[in-house]
Order: C-alpha cells, then structure tokens, then sequence
C-alpha cells in the first residue's frame, strides 16, 4: 500500500532505539525525511546511517527532552535542514519503575517533565504551520498503562495518562484543520527498555530474567512479544493519507492482553 507521504517532513523524539527508532524507520520507508534525535549525535548516527542507506533522507539532532533549549533547538534544526514538520512523533523515555505508596511529589514533576511537558511544547512549536498548510499528523507513543495503570508503573502510568488527555482534546480542536491527533499504546515489545525492566522484575522476584519474559510471554494471547517493526509500521500508517480519518484514538499493540475497556 502506497501511504501517500512520500516528501513529507517527520520529527521522532527519542528515537535513537526501540520504539522510537522504529517509527523513524518505518516512516522513512515511506519516502519521509526524518529528522532522528537523541541525547548524543553518536546515538543519532547509526540510526541516519541506516536510513540513508537503505535510500532514505534524514538528518540528526541532539535531543534532551526535559531542556525546553533543546527541544527549540531541535525542533529549528529540523526545519532548517528538512523543512516544515508535517508529521511529528512523540516519544521518550519512560521514569523510574516503583509502587503508588513509593511516589512523592518530586517524582510526580518529574514524570511531568519527562512525558508531557516537552510534548505540548513541540505541539505548539509545528501547529500553527501545520494548521496554514492544512495537513498534519500528531502520533504520541504512549502505553497500555494509559487503559490499564500500572502498579509497578505507576510514574509512567500518570504522564502517559495525562499525555492522552491532553491529546484526544487537542483532536477535537484542529481535526477541521486538517490535522489528526492519536497514540498508540504498547504492551510488552521487545526493546531494551522491557529488557530492563524484565531484569528488575527478576532482582526482586529471586528468579532470572528468562523466567519473566516467559511467565509475560504466556499471558499474552498470541503468546510472544511485540517486534518494534509492529509498531513501526502503525506509526507509519496513522501518519498517512488513508488514515485521515481517525482521530482522537488510542490503539493497542499488546497482542490482546490488555483487558478492553
């Protein structure tokens, strides 16, 4: 399927591995050019170099998503070198695993930092360009913890709520513009962020990390985790012209086994 984004511009926050990295990847499959970011060019580089090689257009920035500086810069960078942002990804990492009772009010501002504030800074630098031209794509990675809050995630489970939030009201404002707004929520996919937090499942049950991925693996209907490429390739689709109209809506990639809502 053609996706009708060919020479589009595309911004992906922390995208120099895991999910991130394979919405760059897949966007750019599509013939968009893709400004990468992450916290160092050295973490930016591999990521253009397969891009490029495989005929691809992008270009690399460092990106500290809890330095509103940054962000400005990175975001000025894009458009200088790739043109105006029609699509941008939201993306970054997660905060600390730990249990409600553990939460104190620094941690909470914390994951504000991490997870929303940066966020609505970048929607408010590319909207009104977005708006002018009539077309725009707004994509956040959030997580199944948005439908089902975790307790072992509770931090994340709080941004990512709000993130939502945030989005599916932004929906219903610029959907006449031109512009849809959505998020797709990851269960279990297999980065090096589900690696850690699968080891530090272990330390604290007495048991190795093997046996929790397995005891994960099992409870998930189709019985495996995710492949980044999957939500690559969703990513890629909610940002393409055939998907112009859905708005607003959260989708799941957690082969079944977060409970419907």
């Amino acid at each position: 399927m053609d996706l009708k984004i060919a020479d589009r511009v595309a911004f992906v926050a922390a995208s120099t591995s895991g999910l991130g990295r394979a919405s760059a990847v897949a966007l750019a499959a599509e013939g968009v050019a893709v400004c990468v970011t992450g916290r160092s060019l050295e973490r930016c580089e591999p990521v253009v170099d397969e891009i490029t090689a495989a005929g691809g257009r992008a270009t690399a920035c460092v990106l500290d998503v809890e330095d509103p500086d940054s962000v400005a810069a990175a975001l000025g960078h894009c458009e200088s070198e790739l043109g105006a942002i029609d699509i941008l990804v939201l993306n970054g990492p997660g905060p600390k695993p730990g249990l409600p009772s553990q939460v104190v009010a620094e941690d909470v501002d914390g994951a504000v930092r991490r997870l929303v504030s940066p966020h609505v800074q970048m929607i408010n630098a590319v909207l009104p360009g977005m708006k002018e031209r009539g077309w725009g794509r707004v994509i956040g990675i959030g997580s199944t913890a948005v439908i089902t809050p975790s307790e072992q995630l509770v931090l994340s489970t709080m941004g990512r709520q709000a993130l939502a939030g945030y989005l599916k009201a932004l929906s219903t404002e610029v959907g006449k513009d031109g512009i849809t707004v959505n998020m797709v929520h990851p269960g279990r996919i297999a980065t090096p962020r589900i690696d850690q937090l699968d080891a530090d499942q272990a330390e604290r049950d007495g048991v190795s990390a093997q046996d929790v991925r397995t005891r994960f693996e099992n409870a998930i209907p189709v019985k495996r985790l995710g492949d980044p490429a999957e939500l690559g390739a969703t990513v890629a689709f909610l940002a393409s012209v055939h998907a112009g109209y859905i708005t607003g809506v959260g989708i799941r990639l957690d082969g079944g086994v977060t409970p419907v809502q």
